[in-house]
């Protein structure tokens, strides 16, 4: 029977049918049992045997794919390839595909949450008010600012619509959207370089792929250049910001704040200066993980790991 190792460890969450899927297939299931993120030794353990890999954030590097000589197929439970070694795989003739556009509205509600929580200064006011104070400070509406978006894929796009019903003006830069595309007008996006969406926005979101090209492309250069108060937000991967810059930027109050789901180190270490702001908001990396994100994504993840061990495009 081929042999498939599911690691993510929500994926049980996702209910009996992303297992009938595989077993139906006749595919004989290995999971994760340990309770972490599996790290580069364990992966290489855990695949020596397997034909098909459904995975999460755990690594599957060069040497992962090399101590597995059946691995035929993975499949990415979720929409980010950066932990996948693409060229390595393509060399090892594995086929990969992402769960695309299955956590899209689940992240994008959390980016939109983490507006709402700097515009309204709900985390320090909720801890002081906890802790026997009252003091009411003054937020700002999200209607009538400026939403500036890099990255309009399924979530950026999401992002969009959700601010646009807030009443709020669009700007966002993707290199591969035609000025024609349909769903621009249907979200009232205007498209812009990259330079123009930063300096235009009261919030930028981030909702890039971490590419070479792309790691700390929040960095003091354009930190500088949002205007002065400006807020953002990172729900796609930390190491597109520059940490120390962002602390910087912090500490001047060059920015208004700044909110995170996802951090350069996970979790991060005990006392890093940036958690030590109250305009700060660090979440723990859980803008897909909701009941309807991890039904679709566990549901689409094996399907996917189905069809590529059939030869399905």
């Amino acid at each position: 029977m081929t042999k498939v190792l599911v690691t993510p460890r929500s994926f049980r969450e996702g209910g009996d049918a992303p297992y009938r899927i595989l077993r139906d297939a006749g595919l004989e299931l290995l999971e994760n049992m340990t309770g972490r993120t599996l790290d580069e030794d364990a992966m290489c353990a855990q695949c020596a045997d397997v034909a098909g890999l459904i995975v999460g954030i755990d690594p599957v590097t060069r040497r992962v794919m090399a101590s597995a000589p059946k691995l035929r197929a993975i499949s990415k439970y979720g929409a980010g390839l950066d932990n996948i070694d693409l060229e390595a795989a393509k060399e090892h003739g594995i086929a990969v595909r992402a769960a695309v556009g299955t956590n899209a509205r689940s992240v994008a509600e959390l980016a939109v949450g983490l507006m709402f929580a700097l515009a309204r200064h709900l985390v320090p006011a909720g801890a002081t008010t906890k802790a026997g104070g009252w003091s009411r400070t003054r937020g700002v509406e999200l209607q009538g600012r400026t939403l500036g978006i890099l990255g309009l894929g399924s979530i950026g796009r999401e992002v969009a619509k959700m601010g646009h019903g807030l009443g709020m003006r669009i700007v966002a830069f993707d290199p591969v959207v035609e000025p024609g595309a349909a769903f621009l007008a249907e979200s009232g996006i205007s498209l812009a370089t990259r330079e123009d969406v930063m300096q235009a926005a009261d919030f930028l979101t981030l909702h890039l792929p971490l590419l070479d090209s792309t790691r700390n492309l929040i960095d003091a250069a354009a930190l500088s250049a949002l205007k002065p108060g400006a807020v953002l937000i990172n729900t796609a991967r930390g190491e597109l910001v520059d940490e120390e810059a962002l602390l910087e930027a912090l500490r001047s109050k060059r920015l208004g704040g700044a909110a995170s789901d996802v951090f350069s180190k996970e979790p991060p270490d005990a006392g890093h200066p940036l958690l030590a702001f109250d305009n700060f908001v660090l979440t723990p990396h859980i803008g897909a993980y909701t009941v309807e994100a991890n039904r679709r994504m566990a549901e689409v993840s094996a399907q996917n790991l189905v069809d590529l061990l059939d030869g399905k495009a």
